[in-house]
């Protein structure tokens, strides 16, 4: 049996998906890694430990066991660049996308640059991007700034370990804020914004483009046949938004991962200050994205500080302890008993691009039950998703599919909050998450299949759709009131 891997680093964890060529799930695995946060707002993880991971990872699954390994592509989050040396070592922890220190660069880049950043890289720069965080560390860390030789990202400096070619792929590139998008090369004057030179950044390749094959030092570490072909891959956003069949103008993602996305795919680019826009896996399309930082790992938040004895219960009864933490909100009815939960445990993206925002459950009484709070998060996230929905409304960009993905689809409850909350249908795809599509882009790459369109239509299946419920009206007046307590908070965390 001829077979495709998909190698998946999110945020929060790596994914690995092995599939045939028919698009079945032969198997997978998956595991956590863990994000520093050495001051409010900042987040940064550790290169070794996707490494790490994933090796371990591909060690227990031994995916050749399976049959004939044709080859494999990787995906990752985006903005988080990788620093190296003159040695090729790794100078100091990623700043990741989630990370917020970057606000007075931001602010002065803003005031500064703006016009040309924007015109050149079709973003407003936030404390996301590559630039700002750049320039932060130049700023804060000249010892360390001082040593890149050479700028990498999370997958491809994975893919580095796996094959020693050091590249990057054109829509990973988007998400610095150093691509010049009209002319699809690295733009000298924004470079020259952070104090960067464009050497240290590397080669631009396709995603469906090889991007080396698989060492002998690294097949010992990670357990794959040395000269296993590795695709470029792209990055997680592009590629889930694929994977799940969003493949023709329209299609509108709903993700519920670690951060919660909203995209609408377009014919043409759709630049505008309050989102982001990023080249499709398939060549020619666009898509715009509106996004919440924490979604899913509100949930994992919420799990970690006041679900101890659901955390026991999994283990006892060998569960997922989120469908022990699912089946207490369920005890609640839709609106939570009038307790709301903002996510914005990491400051907030889209639509209010605000790194003071604060999370916070309101509404609470003598009579709130646990239940309550546990379902109050699930609405809040999806809540966080239909204000971020707002922006694309007054864009006046055509949504006419909903596709729901992200672990958290994986609840029936959560899915039905969001379909209920968005009154509209939504597709569940089965297996369409990024992992997968690593995997098909694997297989674009190595020539199994005559294009990206045609590996999707052969291989994707639909898991289950979803119609709006009575319920319909309570969240609509939900959404409500949401945006009241946001109005009503936002000032005071303004005011510090």
């Amino acid at each position: 049996m001829d077979l495709l891997l998909g190698i998946d680093f999110g945020t929060g964890g790596c994914k690995i998906t092995l599939i045939n060529t028919a698009g079945d799930i032969i198997a997978s695995a998956s595991g956590e890694y863990s994000s520093e946060h050495p001051q409010g707002g900042w987040a940064q993880q550790n290169p070794e430990d996707w490494y790490a991971l994933m090796c371990r990872l591909l060690k227990e699954m031994n995916p050749v066991q399976h049959g004939n390994l044709i080859g494999m592509a990787l995906d990752s989050y985006t903005h988080g660049a990788v620093l190296l040396d003159e040695k090729m070592q790794v100078i100091r922890p990623t700043i990741i996308w989630t990370d917020q220190r970057s606000v007075k660069e931001c602010q002065w880049l803003k005031e500064n640059h703006f016009d040309l950043i924007f015109k050149t890289a079709y973003q407003a720069p936030t404390p996301t991007w590559t630039l700002p965080q750049m320039l932060w560390l130049k700023n804060n860390e000249p010892e360390n700034f001082a040593k890149i030789r050479h700028i990498s990202f999370v997958k491809d400096y994975v893919r580095y370990r796996l094959t020693n070619e050091l590249a990057c792929d054109s829509i990973e590139a988007q998400g610095t804020l150093f691509w010049d998008m009209k002319n699809s090369c690295w733009s000298e004057e924004l470079c020259a914004l952070a104090g960067i030179d464009p050497k240290t950044l590397p080669q631009i390749r396709k995603p469906t483009d090889l991007g080396g094959t698989i060492t002998e030092s690294a097949a010992s570490a990670c357990g794959l046949p040395a000269g296993t072909k590795v695709i470029m891959g792209a990055s997680d956003s592009a590629i889930e938004d694929y994977a799940a069949g969003a493949v023709k103008p329209g299609h509108l993602i709903l993700k519920l991962a670690t951060a919660g996305n909203v995209n609408v795919m377009t014919a043409d680019a759709n630049p505008d200050p309050r989102t982001l826009t990023y080249s499709h896996v398939i060549p020619g399309m666009w898509y715009t994205v509106t996004a919440t930082n924490s979604a899913a790992i509100s949930q994992r938040w919420y799990r970690e500080l006041m679900c101890g004895a659901e955390i026991e219960q999994a283990k006892q009864e060998n569960v997922n302890v989120y469908a022990l933490i699912n089946r207490e909100a369920e005890k609640s009815p839709p609106g939570s008993n009038g307790v709301f939960f903002h996510p914005y445990l990491m400051g907030e993206r889209s639509p209010y691009w605000d790194a003071n925002l604060r999370s916070s459950f309101t509404g609470m009484s003598m009579a709130t039950t646990k239940g309550d709070l546990s379902r109050a998060l699930l609405e809040g996230v999806a809540y966080s998703l239909k204000d971020c929905y707002r922006t694309i409304e007054e864009m006046g960009l055509s949504a006419n599919e909903g596709i729901l993905i992200g672990g958290g689809a994986k609840s029936e409850l959560w899915s039905r909050i969001v379909c209920d909350v968005f009154d509209t249908p939504v597709k569940c795809p089965l297996g369409g998450d990024a992992s997968f599509g690593s995997a098909l882009l694997a297989g674009v790459g190595c020539g199994v299949f005559a294009d990206e369109k045609d590996a999707v239509q052969k291989c994707l299946k639909l898991e289950r759709e979803i119609k709006p419920s009575k319920d319909v009206e309570v969240y609509k007046r939900g959404f409500e009131k949401y945006r009241q307590i946001h109005d009503a908070m936002e000032k005071i965390y303004r005011s510090g």
